[in-house]
């Protein structure tokens, strides 16, 4: 279950280096391109119009962060919002902080009247895959116009979302041991 005294805040640019800090934290394989991101690389990916991004926070410590940007290069024929750089410190996971940070991009894109969120897994981190199918997103075949050209291309995953499923103050159910990555 989430901790009670986590909550989720919206990023800005005095979080950088804590959203970078819990990247690094999440233990990526080191083939992976999400290890040479750099603060820098995020103010540019989070502070960019119409993108944003997500900390769960418990007693002062940030535990996990999310980030996503409007993604006009998808071919879904639906507004896209991309789910990007979602991470949890390992003493995080399995207690609802991952779930409650991919919902809240949901809602972002709901409100924002965007008809999918769409997100790619790293070749090197395949193992989260069952985390997100749970939660409702399934493999396309999509290109992911964002892949590092060094790098695998990776599997690329899309939800749809509905304005109508959204509702103000929604409590963000526990999440099971089951249901975590």
């Amino acid at each position: 279950m989430t901790q009670p005294s986590t909550t989720l805040r919206p990023v800005n640019p005095d979080d950088l280096a804590d959203f970078h800090a819990v990247m690094m934290a999440a233990g990526m394989d080191p083939r992976s391109s999400w290890n040479r991101i750099t603060p820098a690389d995020l103010e540019r990916s989070l502070l960019a119009p119409g993108a944003g991004g997500f900390l769960a926070v418990a007693s002062g410590e940030v535990l996990g962060c999310v980030g996503y940007r409007p993604d006009f290069s998808t071919t879904g024929g639906e507004q896209t919002l991309t789910l990007n750089k979602l991470a949890t410190r390992p003493t995080a996971r399995r207690t609802g902080v991952g779930r409650a940070l991919v919902r809240e991009v949901e809602h972002v894109a709901r409100m924002g009247g965007y008809g999918r969120v769409l997100l790619a897994v790293s070749q090197f981190n395949l193992d989260v895959l069952p985390f997100y199918e749970r939660l409702g997103y399934a493999v396309t075949d999509e290109p992911y116009a964002h892949a590092h050209p060094d790098s695998p291309a990776p599997v690329v995953l899309v939800k749809a979302v509905r304005a109508e499923e959204s509702t103000p103050d929604r409590p963000i159910p526990p999440l099971s041991d089951k249901d975590a990555p």
